[in-house]
Formats: C-alpha cells, structure tokens, sequence
C-alpha cells in the first residue's frame, strides 16, 4: 500500500467536464423536495452531470443513507439506519416519471439489521417504477444480502431488466476492500439470479489501482464468466477522502482498452471500461432486446405527447 507521503498526482485524463445545467440542478432539487438520496451524488460519482443532464438516466440509493458496512473505498456514511419508509418506492416512481427518465438503477446501502436485506423494499420500488413509469427500464444494484438466497427470490419478483452485484475487486484484495463482503458468496449471489431468472442480464464491476495485477483481473474475468455473468464494468478506483484507501497507480485509457478487449473475446456480452467508468455507466445500453424494445414503444408514446422534463417549478 502506497504511503500517505507518496500520494500520487491525478493524471491529466482524470479532468471532468462540468455540465451544471438547468436540467441538472432542477434534478437535484427534485430529489432533495422528494427526499430521496441518489449514489450518484452519496459516492461522488464523476459522471453525474452527463448521466442527469444528457442520458436520462440516474441511480436511486433506496434503505436510507446510512450504510451498516465501512467498505475503505466507499464514500457512503456508516453507522446505525434509520427504520424502513415504506413510502420511497412511490417517491422514487413519483421522480423518475417527473424526470422523464428512460432508465433508472436502483441500489441500497447494506442493511445488515433487516432479515431480508431490504428485498421488499427493493422489489416494491420495482414495481412501483413499473406502475408509473412502464416504459422505463430498471437494473437493480442489491448488496449480497449476507447471502440469504430465499431473498433473493423477493428481490427478483419485481421483474428488473438488469440484475447487478460488484465483486468490487480481486479475489486477493477483497478483504482489504470490503467489509463483510466475500468474493465468493458476491458470485454465487449472481450465479443464483440465473437459476430464477435466465434471460434476466446480470453485471458486476470491479475497480482497479488499489494494487491488484492484471493476471488477477483475468482470473476476475473467469470467475464471472463461470457464474454465468454477461456484463462486466471495470473502472479507476478514486480515493474519496484521506481516511480511505489510497490509490496504488492509475491506469492509462489504452490499457483500459486492452481490458476491454479481453473481456469481450472471453465472452462478455458488454463491457464497459475506461478511468471513468463506474458501476452504472451507461446502463441503458445494456438491457436486453426485449426490455429495450419496450422501452423505446413507451418514450416514442412519451415525447409523441410533447413531454419532457419541465425544470421551470424546481
């Protein structure tokens, strides 16, 4: 591990082009009125701005915004949840058909106090996208649950178009990164999900600079593709604040590159990989044929009305 004394300067490919426009800062607005809390902005994610501003597409972090676990590369608060509000999955329906957004990925801080997980809660939030929104595509991002596989099935009766759980890292690393988490309970967790829903696609995402080799990325890539996998993200792990774990060396974009590269000729049937690709990075063009053709028969409906998000009463 790199020494606080060797912090190492970010590379010149790291700059992020800043798009605070009215639909962005309307959105933001909206949520904060909603009282809803988005990973986009929890983890600092660098692509906020062209998510929310240009692809109509965002991620909901549903369960509250206290997370049970303390992974050392998350910026998500730790400590004790508050109790369930059952009410957030209307509000998170409520915004998204607001929002005119097109996809939309559900993820959840770790809820290690509840029996489930928080799969109902996810499943009704589902659902009530569905209800509201029925052209929108939804992935879900769960934690693994504690490896409670009969909630899974509760997670999986809403029906998402995309099921999503990160391994994070490397095997080696994993309990360096993680907390609580275990690599190879994260793989059966997706292995699973094909058991209950075949044609259902399923991601994970590992980030990379926290001193893994790029044999142990392959070996990532064949534990994945074995548990049946069909869409890997591989991204630049940035440090969010100094008590987290430092960045072991950036990676230059060719060799983002040559990652993706390898992925798709073992057999992924989507990757997307690049310094600043991160779990949900352009999600929406990974869902499958069917929830894709839904998609664009209901947004064609949609926009034929003249609707569109209308920032003017944020």
């Amino acid at each position: 591990m790199a020494k606080k004394q060797d912090y190492i300067r970010k590379p010149e490919w790291l700059k992020i082009k800043i798009n605070t426009n009215k639909s962005y800062t309307g959105l933001k607005k909206l949520m904060r009125d909603k009282k809803l809390n988005t990973v986009c902005e929890e983890a600092r994610c660098p692509n906020i701005h062209e998510c929310w501003s240009e692809r109509k597409t965002a991620t909901f972090m549903i369960l509250g915004d206290t997370c049970t676990r303390g992974c050392r590369f998350c910026a998500v608060k730790t400590g004790l949840p508050n109790e369930l509000d059952w009410g957030e999955p209307e509000r998170v329906a409520d915004s998204v058909e607001i929002m005119g957004l097109k996809h939309v990925v559900v993820t959840a801080v770790a809820r290690d106090d509840l029996n489930d997980g928080g799969a109902a809660v996810f499943a009704e939030t589902v659902k009530a996208i569905r209800r509201r929104v029925p052209g929108c595509t939804v992935e879900i991002l769960p934690s693994d649950m504690k490896g409670d596989y009969e909630s899974l099935h509760t997670l999986m009766d809403g029906e998402p178009d995309i099921f999503n759980h990160n391994i994070e890292t490397v095997r080696r690393l994993t309990k360096k990164v993680r907390a609580r988490a275990m690599y190879d309970r994260s793989l059966e967790l997706l292995r699973r999900v094909k058991e209950i829903r075949p044609n259902t696609p399923t991601k994970s995402s590992i980030m990379v600079g926290l001193g893994e080799t790029k044999e142990e990325i392959v070996e990532a890539m064949d534990d994945l593709l074995a548990h049946n996998v069909d869409i890997m993200t591989i991204g630049q792990y940035l440090q969010p604040t100094k008590k987290h774990l430092n960045v072991e060396r950036y990676y230059h974009p060719d060799e983002f590159e040559e990652l993706k590269k390898i992925a798709l000729e073992k057999g992924f049937k989507h990757c997307e990989a690049g310094p600043m690709v991160r779990s949900s990075y352009h999600a929406d063009e990974q869902v499958n044929s069917t929830s894709a053709q839904r998609r664009i028969k209901y947004m064609k409906g949609y926009e034929s009305q003249g609707k569109e998000l209308d920032t003017t009463n944020f």
